[in-house]
Formats: C-alpha cells, sequence, structure tokens
C-alpha cells in the first residue's frame, strides 16, 4: 500500500469512531503477520560484520560462509518460525474469535484495550496511520464519565490532553481523584472533556488538528464561555500546538481561551529521547554494530518530537533526515500573552537542591527547568510568571498527572477568588516525603492552604 504524502499525512481526515474490540483484533492480527524491522536481512548484515571485522574473514570468505546452503537455510528456518508463528497462528486466532463473536464489533473498547491501543499508537502511531491499521487512533473528545462527547455544551469547558502513550482514562488513579473531579466540585456549569488521539504522529500534526477540533467545537455550541487548556507531557505540547496554529489561522475558539496548564511537559526537550537518539549515533559508528542502530529508528514521530520539544512543521519538515539533527533548530513558539500560562514540574528529588545529578533527571523524564520552560536562549524561554510555576519534589512523571497535590494546585489557579495571590514560585513537596512542621512552613510561605 502506497505511503501517504506529507501532506497527507497532515491533512488526511479521519474516521472520527474510535476502534471497536473488533477492530483491535483485526488490528493485532495485522501486526503481527507483518515484517515491521526487516530482521531477516538486518541479521544477515550483522553476521557479515562479525565474520568480516571481528573473526577477520575476507569480503570473499564471510559471503562464501553466508551463502552456503546449510547457513542460508539456519536463517530462513529461524525467520520463519517467527514470522509464521503471527502468520499462521496467532492472527488466524485472533480472526477466528472476532468471526466467531460478531458482537464485537459493535462493543467499545475495554480499558485494558484503551491502554494496550494508546501504547502501541504511541510507539508506531504514524506506520498504523500510513497503512490503516484499524487501531490507529483518531482525535476525539471523551466526557468525565468515559463516553464519547455528545449532546450541547455550555458555559466553561476544560478539555485534559494526555501525554505519549497514554489515554484519556489515564487521568485519575487509586485513591487520586484527578483534576477533573477536582475542578467539577469548584461551581455547577464546568464541563470536563478528555482529549483522546495518536500519540506517535507529529506534535505538530496532533496540534493542528485539535485546533480545528475546537474550532469545531465551538461552532457547534456557541454558548460555550470559556475554555481552558490542561495538557500532561506530550500532551502540553499538542496543546501549545493548537494555540500556535489556531492563532496563524485566527480561530475563533482562541478567543474563549482562559488558561493553559502545562504538567511535566518537555518544551525543550526530553531526556529519554535524547539518550535514544544518542544510542542510535553511537552505536552507527561501530562497523560490527552500525545496523543494529537502524533497530532504534522504529520510536515513531512524536517520539522524535520530544527531543527538543518540537511543535511546530517547520522544526522538523525541511531536515534531511527523518530523526534530525544533534542540534537544536527548532523556531520559536511563544504562549499567546493574553492567556494566563501554569507550568508544572515534578522532581524524585525529596527535598530543594538536593543532588545536582537528580536536578538533571527531574521526575525521571523530563527535567525541572525543561518543564518550566527555561532555557538560556532568550527565543525559546516561554517568559511564564513565577508564581505561575510549581515544583513538586518526590513525584514522578506519572505521579504527576493524576496526584492530588498537583490537582489542588490547579484548582487555586483556576479559582483564585478567595486565595491571596502566591508572590513567588511554588515549590511544593509531598507530605510523605518531609515532617509536617516543614510542610506547613512551606504552605504558609507561599500564602497556600495545606490539604
Amino acid at each position: 500500500m502506497a505511503s501517504l504524502t506529507p501532506l497527507q499525512e497532515t491533512y488526511c481526515r479521519w474516521d472520527s469512531t474510535p476502534p471497536h474490540q473488533a477492530d483491535v483484533l483485526e488490528g493485532l492480527a495485522q501486526l503481527v503477520t507483518v515484517n515491521l524491522l526487516g530482521i531477516h536481512d538486518t541479521m544477515q548484515l550483522i553476521h557479515r560484520e562479525v565474520l568480516l571485522k571481528t573473526l577477520g574473514f575476507s569480503q570473499d570468505q564471510s559471503n562464501h560462509i553466508l551463502e552456503k546452503p546449510l547457513v542460508q537455510q539456519m536463517f530462513r528456518q529461524g525467520y520463519s518460525f517467527a514470522q509464521n508463528y503471527g502468520t499462521h497462528i496467532l492472527a488466524p486466532a485472533l480472526r477466528q474469535i472476532n468471526f466467531r463473536f460478531p458482537k464485537l464489533q459493535k462493543k467499545s473498547m475495554s480499558p485494558a484495550m484503551h491502554y494496550l491501543v494508546g501504547a502501541i499508537n504511541g510507539v508506531m502511531g504514524n506506520y498504523l496511520r500510513t497503512h490503516h491499521n484499524p487501531i490507529a487512533l483518531p482525535m476525539v473528545f471523551y466526557d468525565h464519565y468515559g463516553q464519547l462527547q455528545q449532546g450541547e455544551l455550555q458555559g466553561r469547558v476544560v478539555i485534559l490532553v494526555h501525554g505519549l502513550c497514554m489515554n484519556h482514562l489515564t487521568w485519575a488513579k487509586g485513591s487520586h481523584a484527578g483534576i477533573g473531579e477536582h475542578l467539577l466540585a469548584q461551581r455547577d456549569n464546568n464541563t470536563m472533556l478528555y482529549l483522546n488521539y495518536n500519540t506517535g504522529r507529529r506534535i505538530s500534526a496532533n496540534g493542528k488538528t485539535l485546533a480545528r477540533q475546537l474550532e469545531s467545537l465551538l461552532q457547534r455550541n456557541p454558548n460555550i464561555t470559556s475554555i481552558d487548556l490542561i495538557g500532561h507531557s506530550m500532551g502540553g505540547l499538542v496543546s501549545r500546538s493548537a494555540l500556535f496554529y489556531g492563532k496563524q489561522n485566527v480561530h475563533h475558539w482562541m478567543n474563549k481561551v482562559g488558561n493553559l496548564v502545562c504538567i511535566g511537559s518537555p518544551h525543550h526537550g526530553a531526556v529519554l529521547e535524547r539518550l535514544g537518539f544518542m544510542l542510535q549515533d553511537r552505536l552507527g559508528r561501530f562497523p560490527i554494530l552500525n545496523r543494529v542502530g537502524r533497530l532504534t529508528q522504529i520510536r515513531s514521530d512524536g517520539i522524535l518530537d520530544l527531543r527538543y520539544g518540537s511543535v511546530r512543521d517547520d522544526d522538523w519538515e525541511h531536515l534531511e533526515v527523518r530523526t534530525g539533527t544533534h542540534a537544536d533548530v527548532r523556531k520559536s513558539a511563544p504562549l499567546p500573552s493574553r492567556i494566563h500560562s501554569f507550568l508544572v514540574a515534578g522532581s524524585i528529588e525529596t527535598r530543594p537542591k538536593q543532588s545536582k545529578a537528580l536536578e538533571v533527571v527531574g521526575d525521571y523524564l523530563v527535567s525541572v527547568s525543561s518543564a518550566l520552560g527555561e532555557h538560556p536562549n532568550p527565543k525559546y524561554k516561554l517568559n511564564v510568571p513565577e508564581p505561575h510555576k510549581a515544583v513538586f519534589y518526590g513525584l514522578n512523571h506519572m505521579e504527576i498527572q493524576y496526584h492530588s497535590q498537583v490537582a489542588e494546585q490547579i484548582t487555586r489557579w483556576f479559582y483564585p477568588e478567595n486565595l491571596a495571590e502566591p508572590t513567588k514560585r511554588i515549590e511544593n513537596l509531598t507530605q510523605a516525603d518531609h515532617a509536617h512542621v516543614q510542610s506547613e512552613e512551606m504552605y504558609a510561605m507561599n500564602g497556600i492552604a495545606e490539604t
């Protein structure tokens, strides 16, 4: 099947219906029958490198060995076993389930399926779209109860945008009711919508799609009075991208946006993606491993954009290679001045300045400075006021998405009527990590009541 052009990839309008359970089984059946990485050829190339560089064989000698019928038979049998297991066992079994249970075509995905499909989309979402795999996720809104958004909306609407490999169900966990629940408790006429989307696509492509979705949402619901955006991790970058393209295209929904909150978002890149790029680059320099380095290119376009926090098309569309370069070549994407922007960072440190190494690691995936939009180059710095920043110590990248302390801080920002405005950056420490008196002193210092 022919690949889509970059323009088609960005603007192609997909079915807005999420996959049902039968789609999930068929999508998995397609994946287990496809050779994604060219393992057969790659393994032969690796063996050739071993013979040439490690064992000292000449080119003719290595070719002679690898072309022996017995050696070729071993390669074919090993690869065929893996391929046939998917083609002749797993795929038929999955399709047989669909054949025997036709009602699966009308059943929405279970929570477990949402987690599985969201993870697969994050890792290889661009591949799924190009090959029209039925588990390629469209961009849709869910309500607070996990159902597709329907009916008329009015008043204040809050859009929550999840991060890489996540889904709309990841905003609450266990005893932590989540941000949506905290905001709903504040006043009537307040609606929570949870975006679900393919996180393997380019961040700028998702940003453009979200901008169009919000414009359509406002047209269908003219009684919406205000819109707030809350993004976790990649979701913060997608929200920023939507604001950038919403302003560029003079969308009406931009006039309704009051607040933007980015939680643990890698505005200037994520540590893990940079490590992945460095690994790929280093492996390619060793003759025996330069073939293995190609395997790391399975990373989706969305993951690649996390290296430096790219939110614009022109951050990547003119690069000669898909994986980009060592240099940060992003274009500036400032936050709209009329919108109140708030930035949240997590840190595995239990107290400020505990360790230089831990400070760089941040919440395991994103450094504190990246999450707070701080950068030595003025054109990249997000220039958010210090009182609009918060650091939560003792919370990792996943915990800050749903933790009650983060939810309470966002609630204070959104509904400050009865609270004194803090005069400096808020540095919240979890109760589990500090004595009660230390926590009380810190909250009192910032004008915040302890929970």
